[in-house]
């Protein structure tokens, strides 16, 4: 049976190799039509916009990012967008969920998007400054105020280039609400499965941050959840027995941080805030925990939950069984959840991408994280995260940077990227 074990192994090279060719010639063909699409006087000139514009483009940035808009409280900085995209000749409106959507054409759509949110807002407009060497320095001035200013320059762009005979009409911009913390992306979620124009949406491409150097691919998977401990509570001395609400949620963390995470697929676990009691002398009331979760798999953070449920009703045990008076009750409640989802990396959104990268110099890697584009992803529609240029870091802090240099290379690569996915609507 040798013969047939080597026929099969010589059947198998030579359906790898008719592969490796039929990709080599997809590629050749996309970097080709690429580089006809580069040579449109339509597309030179928006091009040459992102360069052209700069200073408009970074004051719009400080601009906005002046405009608090901390998660659940965006609307301040919705109705400034809303502004800006009609005075930029777009159709836009605010949707039920507070995204600002902004459509050229009738669809189906390729949607631009980048949230609004951010982790801390600017106590008042000299929190958002700009750094002696030409930085940005504030709150969201990266995440995701880039990528905010990326929405706009496109919107800019993409109108003047318009009037081009031939240029493709049926692009969606969305600036959304609810990406970080516990907006659980609840601006995304409605465009996908509740708003009757995302039903119109074929291919995202969402904008986050600066770096141009990752293609965000795989979603990173979250569960979130308030672990809370209640009891009868009472003085430190003379109520001494009765269940503690702090204790039980101790022992309940402790337990939990020793569940094992390693190996693949990578896992996280981590305790972010405790809070409870109200004295030194006094035995809590009340004690909650707040958990975060991820995965690359959705199987692992199903089992991770499992652990931490297992963990809190064993805490809550032992510590009613210590307990000589009042007993404790615990509550685990979910607050928030992302699921996991991989793009394929045959995927023409992907190779598109690619192209661009190539075309620009750009060089970029596939990366995983939590982002909008896990929505989209888990649904099963064609979508990739990437950075609006120039660079950035700091995120979620006070001291959040952000330095424009190069920044018109982001939006070239946005730009054109959009272009390549409308060029071929049958496939993304």
């Amino acid at each position: 049976m040798r013969w047939l074990g080597g026929l099969l192994h010589q059947k198998s090279r030579e359906a790898r190799g008719l592969l490796h060719w039929q990709s080599m010639v997809a590629n050749a063909a996309i970097a080709q039509r690429l580089g006809h699409l580069t040579q449109e006087p339509a597309v030179r000139e928006s091009l040459q916009w992102f360069t052209r514009e700069k200073q408009w483009i970074n004051e719009t940035h400080l601009e906005l990012c002046r405009i608090p808009a901390p998660t659940f409280l965006e609307q301040d900085r919705a109705a400034w967008f809303l502004t800006q995209f009609r005075e930029a000749g777009w159709n836009a409106a605010i949707d039920r969920a507070g995204n600002v959507i902004a459509t050229s054409g009738d669809g189906p759509y390729v949607a631009l998007t980048a949230h609004m949110d951010t982790v801390l807002a600017p106590k008042n407009r000299d929190e958002i400054a700009v750094d002696s060497d030409g930085a940005f320095r504030g709150p969201g001035v990266s995440d995701n105020g880039a990528g905010l200013a990326g929405l706009l320059a496109v919107a800019r762009a993409w109108k003047f280039a318009q009037s081009m005979p031939g240029f493709p009409r049926r692009l969606l911009l969305a600036a959304n609400v609810g990406e970080e913390g516990e907006g659980n992306l609840l601006g995304m979620r409605h465009l996908c499965k509740q708003s009757a124009i995302g039903k119109k949406i074929e291919a995202f491409l969402v904008v986050d941050g600066a770096d141009t150097s990752h293609i965000t691919t795989r979603a990173l998977g979250s569960r979130r959840f308030e672990v809370t401990f209640t009891g009868p509570g009472g003085h430190s001395w003379s109520d001494y027995g009765v269940g503690n609400p702090l204790h039980g949620l101790c022992r309940a963390v402790t337990l939990f941080s020793e569940t094992q995470v390693g190996g693949v697929p990578k896992s996280a676990v981590n305790v972010g805030l405790i809070e409870g009691g109200s004295g030194v002398n006094a035995i809590a009331q009340a004690a909650r925990a707040k958990v975060d979760i991820r995965s690359e798999s959705n199987r692992k953070l199903d089992e991770l939950v499992e652990a931490l449920e297992s963990a809190v009703e064993r805490a809550k045990e032992v510590e009613n069984q210590r307990a000589t008076g009042g007993k404790v009750l615990a509550r685990v409640k979910e607050i928030g959840s992302r699921p996991a989802a991989e793009l394929p990396e045959s995927a023409a959104i992907l190779q598109y991408l690619r192209a661009v990268d190539a075309h620009l110099g750009i060089r970029s890697h596939l990366d995983t994280s939590s982002t909008d584009a896990n929505i989209p992803l888990s649904l099963g529609i064609p979508t990739v995260a990437i950075g609006g240029g120039g660079a950035g870091g700091g995120a979620h802090t006070t001291q959040e940077w952000y330095r424009p240099e190069g920044r018109d290379l982001g939006l070239k690569r946005i730009f054109l990227a959009l272009l390549m996915l409308m060029g071929n609507g049958d496939s993304y």
